[in-house]
């Protein structure tokens, strides 16, 4: 789920991002694109959780996989949105100029010049997206909710790690708390996992 979310939801942070920092600066639309954003970014992840019930979970009547990777592609996209604008502003207007300057068409010097310079600062958003969604819980709750066994069909309830924390940690078996701190290692090793590789391929970038 985790996975889905962040292939559905980079590409549109992504190309948000691009279109607010370098075609949609001062127009009505980008306020309003940034204004959702910020709504997106600062709402609690159970009110997303709670919209995707209201308007998928409640609707078909089941719990499944892509509502829960719907739930967290929400999350994962203003995060990747403001992040990619805000690398896209630090690319100095300079380079922008030279490859004006040598005729070069806006959409590839936007491909080719100023999201290769951001292109660091980019990854560096989608693994923050990636982090906040491996750990949560809430949206999960509301939408996968949860599954006593091995399912990979996504139209179907799903087991998740955050969730099967919070049911293992809140049980009084002491056997069942180690398999919640486990399951927390897991979480915590996989992300650190993600930002050393990330950190090693971008290092010369």
């Amino acid at each position: 789920m985790v996975a889905l979310a962040t292939f559905v939801g980079t590409p549109i942070g992504i190309l948000a991002g691009v279109y607010l920092a370098e075609y949609g600066r001062r127009g009505w639309l980008a306020s309003c694109t940034r204004f959702v954003n910020d709504i997106l970014l600062s709402a609690p992840s159970i009110v997303l959780g709670l919209f995707v019930y209201t308007v998928v979970v409640a609707r078909f009547k089941s719990f499944s996989g892509w509502a829960g990777v719907l739930a967290l592609a929400l999350i994962v996209i203003p995060v990747v949105i403001r992040t990619t604008e805000n690398m896209l502003l630090l690319v100095p207007a300079s380079l922008r100029e030279a490859a004006y300057a040598l005729g070069t068409p806006k959409w590839k010097v936007i491909l080719l010049v100023t999201l290769r310079a951001a292109r660091a600062g980019v990854i560096t958003g989608v693994l923050l997206a990636v982090a906040r969604i491996a750990g949560e819980t809430a949206p999960l709750l509301f939408t996968a909710l949860n599954n006593q066994f091995w399912n990979g069909d996504l139209s179907k309830p799903m087991a998740s790690l955050p969730v099967t924390i919070f049911k293992f940690a809140m049980s009084p078996y002491e056997n069942w708390q180690q398999l919640a701190w486990a399951a927390v290692f897991l979480i915590t090793a996989a992300v650190l996992g993600l930002n050393i590789l990330a950190r090693v391929l971008t290092r010369q970038k």
